[in-house]
């Protein structure tokens, strides 16, 4: 497994943007599938993004988000822009060994503590 740290969150206005990060360390990096998730209060955790050697997007935040990572550095981020206030959740960053891209949240093996993301109108 990887340990992961989230960080970036905040109180945003909505229209705004916010750029995560999510920290990796342990085993080889660049060999996983990493995404986002997010959980708002009485929601279920729902998949944001993913990547890999590509990339995969909700519906909701197609066009507005934007996943990336440096594998130098071992982090992904998750650029969002044009937030919503049905964006608010606490976002978490997760590390999945398998070989496809894959939006299931049972597939990845390590996640982060979550941060905060807050969009008022």
């Amino acid at each position: 497994q990887v340990q992961l740290v989230e960080s970036g969150g905040g109180l945003v206005q909505a229209g705004g943007s916010l750029r995560l990060s999510c920290a990796a360390s342990g085993r080889p990096f660049s060999s996983y599938n990493m995404g986002w998730f997010r959980q708002a209060p009485g929601k279920e955790r729902e998949f944001v993004a993913a990547i890999k050697w590509s990339t995969y997007y909700a519906d909701s935040v197609k066009g507005r988000f934007t996943i990336s990572r440096d594998n130098a550095k071992n982090t992904v981020y998750l650029q969002m822009n044009s937030l919503k206030p049905d964006d608010t959740a606490v976002y978490y960053c997760a590390a999945g060994r398998g070989v496809l891209l894959t939006t299931h949240a049972p597939d990845y093996d390590s996640w982060g503590q979550g941060t905060q993301v807050t969009v008022s109108s």
